[in-house]
């Protein structure tokens, strides 16, 4: 995309925002994505980040994306949407880094710009690079090769204090050791690999809410707000499960509703556990017959009832979409998840019972212990289903992450999953319609996942060489570990 293009489409974009707080200050900021604008104005950690730097006084944030044809023409730095400025031009890029993939696109982002993605490499000329995201409740060490500072876990408050440090700091180094001294903040140059505990923000400041509503994203003109933050299960495989930052933090009914402005259309209720807000089914309906679209993160099979189900249908729904999650309910006893046969039957008939297209089931293949026999018993629960209502399965490898029990379990191996996913898929063809992400995909994920430096210089290597499969797995390989990583049955090990 050529400089006049990406002006032309940043312009268009502007004018479909609503929302937007336009603000001029002397210390300003790039506030950055790792991936384009239609997933970076859908994440609403990115757009509360946004909103809390706009409020502070003598500072503001412009915004910038990954290139939408990134990799495919692309011949121009990554420029801000408020000032059309590239981003080298700022003292600080800070980032919003949601999962392990998108450490390609933190890569893309800086070289575009012309900044060395290593931070090594960069000196005091170079803007200095704050990160944090969903990624810093899991593994963020990867990450640590191209950032100079990580803000880890909930960053409401705490970006603006690092913000604040790095706008007074009379050079790189002291700002680095001010950082060092915030508690939350990873400073790689000074803390090696031992990482502090993640941030939790005072629950007065809940909920989160995005202040721009924007037409060409993934969740076109909707209004996001979180419902509560953090859960109260115990999912094993889960990083927000009820022993990450004080379990489920829930946002009382009235403050959710008084928060939603009147003209929204389309409202998204976020969160890791929306289904559980005690008041989940009146906040659904209250905004169903204010004539709003209403989307919910997360949908939990147990708490579905006829009631519930209803205010969704009348909210817009159409399809219902809650989670399976294994294949067998042995191997959902192994993730602790309460979801029960009966639960997903009565899902099925819920949504027959008020005319939606199809019951959506969200489930992981390779979940440490599983069987053939475990596929198997998915295949004849499914066929059962599908005789109720339409069913569509989608499908994820299970993926080890760290800060979780189950975070030393071996990735199941590509051609593992692979073989699973066969046989749901002939075992339900003409019964269910069956999607799943790439197992190669989340092999690479799941090394990223258990990794350290190592695995983020591989990434670097990764991206130079053209960025494909294969790049990745030789740019692992060369990574000297007791066991490499392997596309059979993959070891995680832990980092360092």
């Amino acid at each position: 995309m050529s400089r006049s293009a990406m002006t032309t489409t940043i312009r268009r974009r502007l004018a479909g925002e609503i929302g937007r707080i336009d603000k001029q200050a002397p210390f300003r900021v790039a506030l950055s994505y790792p991936s384009p604008y239609r997933a970076g104005m859908s994440s609403l950690g990115f757009l509360q980040i946004y909103k809390t730097i706009q409020a502070e006084p003598g500072m503001a944030c412009e915004r910038a994306f990954l290139p939408d044809d990134e990799g495919q023409g692309a011949d121009g730095p990554p420029i801000t949407y408020e000032g059309l400025r590239p981003i080298s031009d700022f003292p600080v890029i800070a980032l919003s880094v949601a999962y392990e993939l998108e450490l390609a696109g933190v890569v893309r982002l800086l070289e575009l710009a012309g900044i060395p993605a290593l931070r090594e490499e960069r000196s005091f000329r170079d803007p200095f690079v704050l990160a944090g995201g969903p990624l810093t409740f899991s593994n963020p060490l990867p990450l640590a090769v191209f950032a100079d500072a990580i803000i880890m876990g909930e960053a409401d408050t705490l970006a603006v204090e690092a913000l604040r440090v790095l706008r007074d700091a009379p050079s790189r180094e002291a700002a680095l050791d001010a950082l060092a001294a915030l508690p939350h903040v990873f400073v790689p140059a000074r803390h090696g690999a031992e990482m502090p505990p993640v941030a939790q923000c005072d629950n007065a400041l809940l909920p989160a809410w995005s202040p721009i509503r924007a037409e060409e994203t993934e969740l076109s003109n909707m209004f996001l707000i979180e419902a509560e933050r953090g859960c109260s299960r115990g999912c094993t495989y889960c990083v927000m499960r009820r022993s990450t930052n004080g379990g489920m933090r829930i946002v009382p009914k009235e403050r959710l509703l008084e928060l939603i402005p009147e003209d929204a259309r389309r409202v998204g209720l976020v969160g890791a556990a929306v289904s559980d807000h005690p008041k989940i089914v009146e906040v659904v309906r209250t905004l169903a017959e204010r004539g709003c679209e209403v989307g919910l993160s997360s949908l939990r099979p147990d708490r579905l009832t006829d009631e519930f189900v209803g205010a969704l249908r009348l909210a817009g729904y159409k399809t219902l979409t809650t989670a399976m999650d294994g294949t067998s309910e042995r191997v959902r006893e192994t993730l602790e998840r309460r979801a029960r046969p009966r639960h997903l039957q009565r899902a099925a008939e819920l949504a027959r019972q008020h005319g939606m297209n199809r019951l959506k089931l969200y489930l992981m293949v390779g979940v440490p212990g599983e069987t053939d026999a475990d596929v198997d018993e998915c295949v004849s629960f499914v066929t059962e289903l599908s005789r109720i209502v339409p069913v569509a399965l989608g499908i994820a490898p299970f993926c080890p992450k760290r800060n979780t029990p189950l975070h030393g379990a071996r990735f199941a191996g590509i051609d593992v999953v692979n073989k699973r996913l066969d046989r749901l898929r002939r075992g339900l063809r003409g019964r269910a319609d069956v999607r799943a992400t790439s197992a190669r995909w989340a092999w690479v994920e799941a090394v990223l996942a258990a990794g350290g430096e190592a695995e983020g210089h591989a990434v670097l290597q990764a991206v130079h060489a053209g960025g494909s499969f294969r790049d990745y797995e030789r740019a692992f390989e060369k990574i000297k570990r007791p066991e490499p990583p392997r596309r059979q049955s993959l070891p995680l090990l832990a980092a360092g």
